[in-house]
């Protein structure tokens, strides 16, 4: 050996030293030397291009190592070279490029390099070629089964590709590999969020802050999973972590916001949400979820220019609002369509990762799954659960997919008897719900909350039954290409307007809502003394949701008041803050605010009741009373409404035909104020119509509930005589 190849040789081998001891600038100075030398020296030019690129310069590194492969490409011992250059191209995000280097070092040194597979398929995942990629994920463990990226990156595209169940078990693999990793455990515990697990995810949100405890991320998704689990406390203790962390974190505004308001802390959310959007004007859906939030509280500052915003963004395609929020400020159809068909787009896109639904044959009893977070003492079940119980169970098999809270109570003791099936689906991802539907063989999926609070709309996104059916909680058009009807009637939804709706119309006779002879009526008999109403004065009453009251139905009851002395006006009292507001309207309105009575909440039972001692119930627009109205019927007490140009504005003169009353559908403002008063000062012609509501209900088309399971069990028949003939779905009416 040369006296030069015996000094670069020691040299080369006190720059090894320094580079593996990560004293990366004193070895490059050593490989600027040997390279001084002998300026062919593959290892000194290979290596030094090695440590700029750890050092973060890429494009040096790439111009160093192609020198040194320039020296001899087709050398076997190249191998790393040409790996280390396709790792700078991939930091240089040319993918394709550190594709062919890894290629060639495959070429050179053979299929066994677990480093170069790995690396070849990350290159491939940032192309969006997933299923390439896997295989490379899949080389590379075959090599090395106990590569924890290579189970991570594997699971995030198994993720991807909607292999949602493998990927969970990739990151459980890469968690065991890797326990010190916060990526690994933080995806693990998103994706077990997204499998319901939040108990386990919440596990794993703490360890990867054990990991990192300054992640303002994991923080948040440590509160969302713990608001999953009921725990707003210290869901709410975990946003304040990440804010602390992070002032300008949208997200941990966004989602403590959402627990607030769940608390019925409506002021603080507000103060979150404006917060949110001054960071990030143009966050998705943000500006209707604050404007739905101020309406909690009827705070009505800048409403008509808000809404009408809120509209013009939708008219654009913007991302302005969800569209269930949307139904209560405006009954522009066709806006609440374009406003669903955004939310669907963005927010529960057909999922097709189990394929097409298989055919199955005919069963001797037609299959109904009925999916819902409802079942338990909520306003769904109080009307519903007669209905379930008269199906026709030689015709029927009956399924309920439950995914609300677990309640051991009155409603949900009923409602599970009524069921041939129950089936408890809390913890149980979207599309293990659509496949455990599909193992079950349900013909016909009916969604019972839409896209409103708790809605799992992804379960029809991944076709849960051939058949599929949007009623009752989401009362307009839902614009999912995978539901197939919409229950209405005539009057929610007329003939002429069928064309707006995605879904196919099946128009019932009377009306679409249904109601439960059975609900619960306390035996107490309320005096008005005791409620806070005036014995001798006339009470209307409106026992809708806040965020329902509008400036202008507000100002048409002001009118009203002012036109019958000493009468009083009885609202639902959700919170304080609206309770202040809406006095301080009736104030301004020129209206003693102490006419305004508030009531508390109460058992359902005990609120039916105490509803007698109301005289008539004035209702809301554009989102009219919906059970409110049939509670309010159910015990006698008639209402009033002016119906708008959508479902939801049109549902209480849907129950008053079906009542049998409509005399009090108002066509215009002045005629609902007109019969307002007319009612409040002849009290026999309201004496009469409350005798019509309590003498025979049950004549009632309204409470004829078997009556309306008939007409649903058509409803059914007529959908599966269209699938097995293998026709698509189309309007069908029911005489």
């Amino acid at each position: 050996m040369s006296d030069l190849s015996q000094n670069t040789a020691a040299l080369f081998t006190q720059g090894l030293a320094l580079h593996q001891q990560g004293r990366f600038a004193e070895a490059k100075a050593i490989y600027d030397q040997i390279l001084a030398l002998d300026p062919k020296h593959f290892d000194a030019m290979h290596l030094s291009g090695v440590i700029v690129m750890q050092g973060g310069d890429n494009q040096q590194a790439v111009a160093l190592i192609s020198k040194a492969i320039a020296l001899n490409p087709a050398n076997p011992a190249y191998a790393p070279a040409y790996n280390n250059r396709g790792l700078a191209y991939r930091a240089l995000a040319r993918q394709e490029a550190a594709i062919d280097n890894f290629d060639r070092a495959l070429e050179l040194g053979g299929p066994a390099q677990p480093e170069v597979q790995f690396n070849r398929a990350n290159a491939l995942r940032a192309l969006a070629r997933y299923p390439a990629a896997l295989a490379g994920y899949d080389r590379a463990l075959a090599l090395t089964p106990d590569h924890g990226e290579a189970h991570y990156e594997r699971a995030r595209v198994l993720k991807i590709m909607g292999r949602v169940d493998q990927a969970l078990a990739a990151f459980r693999r890469a968690a065991q590999l890797k326990p010190d990793s916060f990526d690994i455990q933080n995806q693990l515990g998103v994706t077990l969020s997204e499998f319901n697990r939040a108990d386990e995810a919440a596990a794993s949100f703490r360890k990867a802050l054990q990991i990192d405890p300054r992640s303002a991320s994991a923080h948040t998704n440590l509160g969302n999973a713990l608001n999953i689990l009921g725990k707003t406390d210290a869901a709410l203790a975990a946003y304040d972590a990440a804010l602390a962390l992070r002032a300008n974190y949208v997200d941990a505004y966004v989602n403590r916001a959402g627990t607030l308001i769940a608390l019925g802390r409506y002021d603080s959310a507000i103060s979150d949400l404006e917060r949110a959007l001054e960071f990030a004007p143009h966050y998705p859906f943000l500006a209707g979820i604050l404007q739905h939030t101020r309406m909690l509280v009827c705070d009505w500052d800048k409403a008509e220019a808000n809404i009408a915003a809120l509209v013009a963004g939708v008219e654009a395609g913007q991302s302005v609002t969800p569209s269930w929020p949307l139904l209560a400020m405006t009954d522009n159809l066709p806006i609440q369509r374009k406003a669903a068909e955004i939310w669907t787009r963005s927010r529960c896109p057909l999922d097709a990762t189990l394929g097409p639904i298989p055919a199955w044959p005919k069963h001797e009893r037609i299959r109904v799954g009925y999916y819902s977070a409802d079942y338990y003492n909520h306003a769904t079940a109080y009307v519903l659960t007669e209905f379930f119980e008269l199906h026709d169970k030689s015709r029927f098999e009956t399924y309920a997919f439950s995914y609300g809270p677990e309640r051991d109570d009155d409603a949900r003791r009923r409602m599970s008897k009524a069921f041939d099936h129950f089936i408890d689906a809390r913890q149980s991802a979207d599309r293990d719900v659509a496949a455990y539907s599909r193992q079950m063989e349900i013909d016909i999926a009916v969604d019972l909350k839409g896209f409103t609070t708790g809605s799992r709309p992804g379960i029809f996104a991944c076709r849960a039954a051939p058949v599929q059916v949007n009623y009752m909680g989401y009362a307009g058009p839902m614009c999912a290409d995978y539901l197939d009807y919409i229950i209405g009637d005539a009057t929610v939804i007329p003939p002429a307007e069928r064309q707006i709706y995605a879904e196919k119309v099946v128009t019932l006779p009377h009306s679409y809502y249904v109601n439960d002879s059975k609900r619960p009526l306390s035996a107490t008999q309320f005096s008005r003394a005791g409620l806070g109403l005036p014995t001798a004065a006339f009470v209307f009453c409106c026992f809708n949701n806040n965020f329902k009251i509008t400036p202008a139905v507000f100002a048409s009851w002001m009118r009203i008041l002012t036109r019958v002395p000493g009468s009083v006006l009885w609202l639902f009292e959700d919170n304080a803050t609206a309770a202040a507001n809406l006095r301080k309207e009736a104030e301004r309105a020129g209206v003693d605010p102490a006419r305004l009575v508030f009531a508390k909440r109460i058992p359902p039972g005990e609120h039916l009741a105490r509803q007698r001692a109301a005289d008539l119930l004035l209702d809301t627009l554009p989102y009219n009373a919906h059970t409110t109205g049939t509670d309010a019927l159910f015990i006698g007490l008639p209402m009033i409404t002016r119906p708008g140009n959508a479902f939801a504005a049109r549902v209480a003169a849907s129950l008053l035909r079906a009542a049998e009353l409509p005399e009090l559908i108002a066509a215009s403002v002045q005629e609902y104020e007109d019969l307002a008063v007319a009612l409040a000062q002849d009290p026999k012609r309201l004496a009469l119509l409350k005798q019509k509501l309590t003498r025979d209900p049950a004549s009632l088309p309204l409470f004829d509930t078997a009556l309306f399971t008939r007409s649903m069990e058509k409803a059914y028949g007529a959908m599966m005589e269209r699938h097995w003939a293998g026709l698509p779905p189309d309007h069908i009416v029911i005489d």
